[in-house]
Order: structure tokens, then sequence, then C-alpha cells
């Protein structure tokens, strides 16, 4: 392989045990991960976790306390913002109010000493690719918050960045509308091929825009993964719970039989559904919601599945199903049901539940 193939090759972007301290305070410990070209990250974690500040690190407004930043293996530690190209786009969009939408996406574009032929005909490429060409004249104030997203992130993309930032890019806007404009943005940064790097607390909007995830926690990469292999394989109970994942069992594992152990029975398990565990050692059973099936009559669990005996505690209806929460030895458990199955609290019921819904995680 020659220098320009292993060029190609190498990630576009590399951040290595970075760490930073604000008065003494840990706020970022050792994080490292590298990106592709054309890659879309997410840092994804709650508030407080360092998503912020290791947005800012990379675009070079502030100083890691160690580490380094790599892009295309060049170091970073000495270049300063405006000479990095990269684009960033705020949570509050950091628009300016009094000018129009065209003035705002020129922006960055005069920034570079354009000729003026030039920035028309990229501003009006960029109002085309977010569809606001009808609004090219209105003025910020006069927008729909919708709108003025659409507009920040034209104005970021307009200069043509090496790298673009997105801190919380969704986060002002409604539920419904960020689920729309998640889909809007992803397929725009894919359009545009430019490599991104977005922080956000939702795991919705990370899900559906991201090509890789990674969940930050106290200042650490906890795990870094696609979002399916985020959801099909969370590393450790914490990290479930933070997906929105609610069902556990507690227990030890039997790696030599696959078998998990719990205080009142045990559950065959599949060898896909685990690394090797040590027998006996302490582990959480998680139930992923999807496959799962109530059994009013009781049955023997077919191949592939697991039976849970239990209680129906509460049902709440919430339109299109109901919310279940079921009693069994082992902790309450709760599934969304079909409206169609007739249901009641403190009926007996069976739990079928696929085995590859059933991921053994650390505690």
């Amino acid at each position: 392989m020659n220098s320009a193939d292993q060029a190609a090759k190498a990630p576009i972007l590399q951040v290595r045990s970075i760490s930073n301290t604000y008065e003494d305070q840990v706020v970022l410990d050792q994080v490292s991960f590298s990106l592709e070209k054309g890659e879309i990250f997410c840092l994804l974690g709650q508030s407080g976790s360092g998503k912020t500040t290791l947005l800012r690190l990379i675009a070079g407004l502030e100083k890691a306390s160690s580490g380094k930043i790599l892009f295309n293996a060049k170091d970073l530690t000495t270049i300063p913002p405006h000479k990095r190209q990269f684009g960033m786009m705020f949570q509050d969009y950091a628009l300016f109010p009094h000018k129009r939408v065209s003035e705002n996406i020129a922006f960055g574009l005069e920034m570079q000493n354009l000729q003026p032929d030039r920035i028309r005909m990229r501003i009006e490429e960029m109002l085309k690719m977010v569809a606001l060409t009808h609004l090219s004249n209105r003025k910020i104030n006069e927008l729909s918050g919708g709108e003025q997203q659409r507009v920040a992130l034209a104005r970021s993309l307009a200069p043509h960045p090496k790298l673009l930032l997105l801190d919380e890019p969704l986060g002002s806007l409604d539920r419904k509308l960020r689920d729309r404009l998640g889909l809007e943005l992803r397929s725009i940064l894919k359009q545009v091929g430019v490599t991104a790097i977005f922080v956000t607390h939702d795991q919705t909007e990370a899900f559906t825009v991201a090509d890789k995830i990674g969940i930050l926690s106290h200042g650490r990469l906890v795990q870094t993964d696609s979002p399916e292999g985020l959801y099909t394989r969370p590393k450790n109970r914490d990290i479930a719970s933070f997906l929105g994942f609610t069902n556990f069992l507690s227990g030890s594992y039997d790696p030599e039989n696959h078998l998990f152990r719990t205080a009142n029975a045990s559950y065959q398990l599949p060898s896909v559904c685990t690394p090797t565990k040590q027998e006996n050692t302490q582990n959480t059973l998680l139930i992923r919601p999807e496959g799962a099936q109530l059994v009013q009559h009781p049955q023997k669990p077919q191949r592939g599945q697991i039976i849970l005996q239990g209680t129906i505690q509460k049902i709440h209806y919430l339109g299109g199903s109901y919310k279940t929460t079921i009693i069994t030895p082992d902790g309450p458990l709760v599934f969304e049901t079909p409206i169609a199955t007739p249901l009641k609290e403190n009926q007996e019921i069976q739990l079928a539940i696929p085995q590859s819904s059933l991921v053994l995680i650390q505690n």
C-alpha cells in the first residue's frame, strides 16, 4: 500500500487522550475517538457530561489540559480557531436578527474575501439545499424556529468547512419538529458529504442523525458504537438505562450452560447474547421490549423463547396501546401491549420473550 492509499484510509479526525479540568474539577477524562471522512458522529450524554466542552476543544475555543487533537494527521494544538476552517452551529443559532436570510448565509463567505458573484451563487445553492429560496429576503425575526435552524445550518455549511461542529442543533425545538428536522439534518449532511460532530442529550435525536454515537458520562467516553450496536449491545446497566431501557433482571450467569439464574428461576440464553463471563459473576439481564408477547393461557416455551410468569399490576392507556406493568417473581417489568389485547389489573399472565431480545450486561 502506497502513502496515498494509507492517507486515504487514515481517520480524518483523531482525538487522543483528551483531558480537561476547570477549577480543580475533572470535566473530561482521557477521551479518545476517531472519525472517518464524511462520518456523522454524535456525542450523547446528560447535562454536565462534558459534551460541549469537548466540542469547544475541537473547535479551538478552549485548550485541553492534556492530550492531542489531530486533523488530517496534523496536530491542532497551536492552530487558532479561524485557521482550522471548521464550521460551528450553536444551539441558539447565533444568527443576526436584523439581517436578512441571504445576508446571514453570506457572513462566512464574506470573511473568506470571495468575489460577489461566487458569494451570490453559493447563497443560492445553500437556500435551495435547505428549501428556503422563497424566504431569502426575510429577516431572521420573521422566521419560525425550524426555519431559523435551517438558516443556521446553511450559514455553517456555506464556507465549505472541513469539519462541522453542532452544539444541540435541535435542542430549542418541540418534539415533533425535532423528529422531522433530525431526518432533514442527516439528509443534508450526507448530501454535502461533510464530516460532522454534534452533541445532544436526546437519544432519539442521536439515533436519527448519527452514523456513530459516543456516550459521555462524567467526562468519560464509556461506549462508542453504531446506533444499532448501541441499542442491541449496551455495555452496562447505566448505559442501558440512559438509552431508555427499563426491564432488568438481576442474577448470575453460567457460561458453560448459557444459563442466567435469578433468585427464583433459570433462563436459557443464546450463546450470541453475551461475551464470555465468569461463572457466578453477578450480572444483569436486559430484556429489550420488541417481540415480547403477553400470553393469557399457560403454555410451554417454544424454541428460541423464554417464559416468565407474572401478574398485571397497572394498565395505562396511551392511545394506540397500553403501558402495562407486570409483577414477576424477580421484579416489575413494563411493556407496551396492543389495544386489541383485552387485559385487566390483577390478571395472571405469562410473558413469552424471544431469546433475541435478551442481552447480558455488566452491573
